[in-house]
C-alpha cells in the first residue's frame, strides 16, 4: 500500500495486514488489521507518528521512500504495544538523525523491549509543544487507553488528532476515511468491547479533556481516519455511559442438549415479553463475539451444564474474560442443568466477582428440563422482565 495524503504536508504510511487472524494470542481479526502511521512534513522539521508491526516493516521503509525522505527529525510514540513501537529501531538506524519522542513512561515501557539510544530520546511532558517550524504538536497524556503509557499527540494548526489506540478499529481496508457504514462502525464498536471496556471510566476523563479541543480530524492507530470526529465521539459517549439496553444476551453450552433446551426456553419466554435477546453458542463463538454483544445489555446469562459438579471450561472461559472486560451490565443469572451434583453457583459467582452487578437468583435444573422446570424458566423470566421495567423507568 503506497503512502496516502490526508491534507498537504501530512501522509498516512502504515501498513495493512489483510492476513492476520488473531492480535495478542486473545483477539480474533474477522478482517485483518492495520498498524497506522503519519508523517508530518513541516517548515523545519519532519515527524512520524507511530511505526508499525516489525512484521509490516518493509512496507513503512517503501512508503517513506516513496515520499523522497532523506531525513526525519521526530518519531513520536504514542504508545509502547509492539504493533505501533516494533519497527522503531529499523527507522532509527534508516534516519539516524532522528530523535524518540516519548513520556518518561513510555521509555520506561519501551528500553525492556527493544534496543534503544537513550541519547536520541527526547522526554516530552503532558501538555508540552514540539515546533515543526510552520506546525506544533501538542502531547496530551491519556494513561490507560490501554496501557499505562499511552498519549495522544495534537497537531494544533490542522487539528488533528492522533489517538493511538482509541477510537481504532481492526479493520484490513484500502478506505483511508470512515464512512458512516454498518460494517466500519461495527468494527469500532468490536474494538472498543475487547480492548477499551475495562477503561471506560478513564476514557469518560479523557473525551472530558478532549473536549477542550476543537478536533476535525480522528488518525487512530488502527482502521480508517475519522474526518467527521463528531461520529466516532458521540458512539464512545453512548458505550461508556451508564445507561443499558432492554436487552438479554444469553451464553450457553450444552453437552447433551439438556441446557440448550433451556436457553432456548428462555429465549423464547424474552421474545414474548419483548425482550431482545441473543443466544451465544460458546461452541462456536468466538471471544470477540461475545465482547461485543455485551456492551449495551442490561443482562448477561450463563447457561452452563455441571462438567464434574462445576461449570462447563467453555463458559468459564467466558466469565473470566467478562469479568476482565467489565461490560456496564445490571444484571448476571446463571442457569444450566446437572446430574449427580453441582457447584455451578459458588464457581460462577468467583469467577465473575470484579463485576459491579446483580446476580439473579439461579435457576439449576436436575437432568432435561420437565414440564415444572419449564415453568421455573417462565418465572425466571418473569423477573428478568420486573427487573428490566424498573431499570428502564429509572
Amino acid at each position: 500500500m503506497s503512502a496516502r495524503q490526508i491534507m498537504e504536508n501530512i501522509y498516512a504510511v502504515g501498513a495493512i495486514d489483510w492476513d492476520r487472524t488473531m492480535f495478542d494470542a486473545l483477539v480474533p481479526l474477522p478482517y485483518g488489521t492495520s498498524y497506522n502511521a503519519y508523517l508530518i512534513k513541516g517548515s523545519d522539521k519532519t515527524v512520524l507518528i507511530d511505526t508499525v508491526d516489525p512484521s509490516k516493516f518493509h512496507v513503512l521503509r517503501d512508503n517513506l521512500n516513496d515520499l523522497g525522505l532523506d531525513k526525519i527529525d521526530y518519531i513520536v510514540s504514542n504508545h509502547a504495544e509492539q504493533d505501533h513501537s516494533g519497527s522503531i529501531p529499523d527507522i532509527m538506524q534508516l534516519y539516524p538523525g532522528a530523535e524518540l519522542v516519548v513520556n518518561k513512561k513510555g521509555q520506561d515501557i519501551l528500553m525492556p523491549l527493544m534496543e534503544l539510544n537513550e541519547n536520541r530520546i527526547k522526554i516530552v511532558e503532558d501538555r508540552e509543544t514540539v515546533s515543526l517550524g510552520d506546525r506544533d504538536l501538542e502531547f496530551i497524556f491519556a494513561p490507560w487507553v490501554h496501557w499505562p503509557e499511552t498519549m495522544f499527540t495534537y497537531l494544533k494548526k490542522d487539528k488533528i488528532l492522533f489517538s493511538c489506540d482509541l477510537f481504532g478499529s481492526h479493520l484490513a481496508t484500502s478506505q483511508l476515511f470512515a464512512s458512516n457504514s454498518d460494517k466500519i462502525l461495527l468494527e469500532a464498536k468490536r474494538y472498543y468491547a475487547e480492548i477499551m471496556m475495562p477503561y471506560a471510566s478513564r476514557i469518560k476523563k479523557h473525551l472530558d479533556t478532549l473536549s477542550q479541543f476543537q478536533i476535525d480530524l480522528i488518525a487512530p492507530s488502527h482502521g480508517p481516519v475519522y474526518d467527521n470526529p463528531k461520529m466516532i465521539i458521540e458512539l464512545y459517549s453512548e458505550w461508556i455511559s451508564d445507561q443499558v439496553k432492554n436487552e438479554v444476551i444469553v451464553l450457553y453450552v450444552t453437552m447433551h442438549g439438556s441446557t440448550e433446551k433451556i436457553a432456548e426456553t428462555l429465549a423464547s419466554a424474552l421474545i414474548r415479553r419483548n425482550i431482545p435477546v441473543k443466544l451465544l453458542n460458546l461452541e462456536v463463538t468466538d471471544i470477540g463475539e461475545v465482547a461485543l454483544s455485551v456492551v449495551d445489555a442490561a443482562t448477561v446469562i450463563f447457561a452452563s451444564p455441571a462438567v464434574l459438579m462445576g461449570p462447563h471450561p467453555y463458559i468459564v472461559s467466558a466469565a473470566y474474560v467478562l469479568n476482565m472486560l467489565k461490560p456496564k451490565a445490571k444484571y448476571i443469572g446463571i442457569i444450566g442443568s446437572y446430574g449427580w451434583g453441582n457447584k455451578l453457583v459458588n464457581q460462577m459467582t468467583e469467577f465473575l466477582r470484579d463485576l459491579n452487578v446483580e446476580f439473579l437468583d439461579p435457576l439449576l435444573i436436575n437432568g432435561y428440563p420437565k414440564a415444572e422446570d419449564l415453568r421455573e424458566i417462565e418465572n425466571f423470566t418473569e423477573e428478568i422482565l420486573n427487573r428490566h421495567q424498573i431499570l428502564l423507568r429509572n
